[in-house]
């Protein structure tokens, strides 16, 4: 429900513009990762909201695909994030920092993919039509559904910089008002409220089995040693501190072409963090440079998960339509990356406030 309302807001004051119907989705696929913290669900989501919109008023497969899978991307980044938190806990930082300072980078993210798709529409103008206008009043009414979204957000980003609540504890707030509100909204059945308590707990059981695994992982690398090894051979390779960050996202990128988003972390992380820690990087900056190279992964051939998930939902688009449609996007995001790297105090700005 929250997507629906989030998409018909967003298309009522964007929907006249060329390209309308493309920027809509992007704000909407920003909004829900606001509620969601999953890139897939956000993609597979989208896929089903916005895509029958685009091809109605006759956008191309590449563009309307591509939009979709790029702004799922920003589920990972824009708070609360399931990425974010594992790397939480692998390198023991603190998860509400690292949600505040993803804030800023998902909105930069945000506003740099508009201008791709703006700049698309102008180039391209039979790619992306425009959309119906709409009057004062119907775009006031859209906004009428937004405010649950609004009010989830605020609390849970409110609740995080205010220090009224933990991470921990702002999950369990953002899931009680979401359940509140659909009730409220009598937008669950029973039989939906049953669906939601397995698929949780099914969820709950894979993520901790992932963290019990890692963590094991992390200790068997402390004691035996090959974190050190590894900072070791950074250091005969004469190597300063940029070019070893350099060279570790080299890595993330490369594996990123052929691993799962989560898998890159669960094993990088703790492969690296003693390389970070000695060269005094911060932490909380490098998860939120970590999630921006997992993002870029998701949409990369040959793997790009979030393109596959796209295909499943859309499988009469072809993969090669998706990737060839994907390309501006990643590379605005590779553009965003360096801006994130060279200028750290984007990713931090917010978290030194709250100290």
């Amino acid at each position: 429900g929250i997507s629906d309302d989030l998409f018909r807001a967003a298309n009522a004051f964007l929907g006249p513009v060329r390209g309308g119907l493309a920027l809509s989705t992007m704000v909407t696929c920003a909004g829900f990762s606001a509620v969601c913290g999953s890139s897939l669900a956000t993609a597979a989501t989208m896929s089903k909201v916005a895509y029958p919109s685009m091809k109605r008023y006759g956008y191309s497969d590449q563009l309307a695909s591509a939009t979709i899978a790029a702004g799922g991307t920003l589920g990972i980044l824009i708070p609360p994030s399931i990425i974010l938190m594992i790397y939480g806990i692998l390198t023991q930082t603190n998860i509400g920092h690292l949600f505040v300072a993803g804030v800023i980078p998902g909105l930069l993210g945000l506003l740099m993919y508009l201008g791709v798709i703006y700049v698309i529409a102008r180039v391209s103008p039979q790619d992306a039509p425009r959309g119906e206008r709409t009057t004062m009043a119907e775009k006031l009414h859209a906004l009428r559904g937004v405010w649950p979204f609004t009010l989830l957000f605020v609390l849970i980003i409110g609740g995080l910089y205010g220090k009224i609540f933990t991470a921990t504890e702002a999950a369990g707030m953002g899931a009680g008002l979401a359940l509140i509100l659909a009730i409220s909204q009598r937008r669950m059945s029973w039989q939906s409220f049953r669906q939601i308590f397995i698929e949780t707990a099914t969820t709950s059981v894979m993520l901790y089995s992932v963290l019990f695994g890692a963590m094991l992982f992390a200790k068997l690398i402390s004691f035996s040693g090959l974190g050190e090894g590894i900072l070791e051979l950074f250091n005969d390779a004469g190597l300063g501190p940029w070019q070893t960050i350099v060279a570790i996202l080299f890595v993330f990128l490369l594996l990123g072409c052929v691993m799962d988003s989560l898998a890159i972390i669960l094993i990088c992380v703790p492969l690296f963090v003693p390389i970070l820690l000695a060269h005094g990087f911060d932490l909380v900056w490098f998860g939120i440079i970590v999630v921006v190279v997992t993002e870029i992964a998701l949409i990369t051939p040959p793997i790009g998960m979030n393109v596959f998930v796209l295909k499943a939902t859309l499988p009469h688009v072809r993969l090669g339509a998706i990737f060839r449609g994907l390309t501006p996007f990643i590379v605005i995001d590779v553009v965003r990356l360096a801006l994130l790297v060279i200028f750290p105090s984007i990713s931090l700005a917010l978290v030194a406030f709250m100290k």
